[in-house]
């Protein structure tokens, strides 16, 4: 399940926390215990104020869901390594578009 893959797999985990601490934003990462992608979404917006929770829904879907998608799609299609720096240089590159 892609909801899954999302929050539990190590190179995500890593992923958010680098992604989050890169934009400054302190809502909780993924744990071993969320399994679901939209139960971690909901537990991360409920603990920022509510003028962050935008900024934090766009870093989850726009930027952070995203990469993650095109960077499995480029493992999957064309056998690229999981790279977690160029994780996070997809998702800069995003936050600049």
């Amino acid at each position: 399940d892609i909801k899954c893959l999302m929050t539990t797999c190590v190179f995500a985990c890593e992923f958010w926390l680098f992604l989050q601490s890169q934009v400054g934003l302190r809502s909780p990462t993924p744990q071993p215990d969320d399994c679901s992608f939209d139960d971690w979404w909901d537990k991360s917006s409920s603990v920022l104020a509510d003028h962050l929770r935008k900024g934090l829904n766009s870093i989850i879907i726009l930027l952070g869901a995203w990469s993650l998608w095109n960077l499995r799609n480029r493992c999957i299609l064309y056998g690229d390594s999981p790279n977690l720096a160029r994780a996070l240089l997809l998702a800069n590159e995003e936050l600049h578009f």
